[in-house]
């Protein structure tokens, strides 16, 4: 993904963003020929982003808001670099960091300390960083004595938390959060938002997908609101959360 160097410009830049999907109606080979034969359809095109346009600068805290199917994680990948635009332009400046898939890089065969240092270089860290903070990980997650235990034996919310902790304690300038608050136990939840909180307060870039509205109007300032994959609103993070609300966005 092109990255920008110059310091004047803000963080995340889309211009003119367009993202379609083919959806397969058929699963074989079989069903596909039988399809044609019959003249009916095997593919349909959905378009997910429409013509999507912002930027976002250094600092700022955004809610990215819409129901289901509005487009909202479609875009968080498009800007991590996991899947590419079909048309338009994405710029980014600095590191970036996305908890949209959480702990996807990690490998289950692995130990939780071999995942650290696995998914802290896919995330952009060296191993010197990766030394520095490994004690600050662990002690987060609350997983230490289990650090070196397989990651196929964890529950799913020990290995939620290992992968949080790695996401959060990356060098970041960009952070991308989808979700990620609504897995894990109350108490942990909690422990996630005061980080967050606590990065925002550092002045770190963040673009946040969540149906947390108490937490979103904590975090950012200012709102996003996709339907059916176009911006209808970009505006003050209440204003956003109420033509959300009100407007079935």
């Amino acid at each position: 993904m092109p990255r920008t160097s110059d310091p004047v410009l803000p963080r995340i830049i889309i211009d003119g963003v367009d993202k379609t999907f083919t959806l397969r109606h058929t699963h074989s080979f079989k069903e596909s020929f039988i399809a044609k034969l019959q003249k009916k359809k095997t593919t349909t095109s959905f378009s997910a982003l429409s013509d999507i346009g912002f930027t976002v600068e250094e600092g700022e805290s955004v809610a990215l808001l819409g129901y289901n199917g509005s487009g909202k994680s479609t875009l968080l990948k498009l800007i991590s670099g996991v899947m590419r635009p079909d048309s338009g332009r994405i710029l980014t400046r600095g590191r970036v960091a996305g908890l949209i898939e959480v702990g996807a890089g990690f490998h289950p065969d692995l130990s939780g300390r071999e995942n650290v240092y696995l998914n802290a270089a896919i995330l952009g860290m060296n191993k010197d960083e990766i030394d520095r903070r490994f004690n600050d990980i662990v002690e987060f997650s609350e997983i230490g004595e289990f650090i070196d235990t397989e990651v196929k034996h964890y529950s799913s919310g020990m290995f939620v938390r290992l992968a949080f902790s790695v996401a959060i304690h990356t060098e970041l300038d960009i952070l991308l959060v989808d979700e990620v608050l609504a897995v894990g136990d109350a108490p942990f939840r909690e422990k996630c938002k005061r980080k967050i909180l606590e990065l925002t307060e550092q002045g770190k870039t963040m673009l946040v997908v969540s149906h947390d509205v108490d937490m979103v109007t904590q975090v950012c300032r200012r709102g996003i609101v996709l339907r059916d994959g176009k911006v209808c609103f970009d505006g003050a993070v209440n204003d956003a959360v109420a033509s959300m609300q009100g407007n079935g966005a």
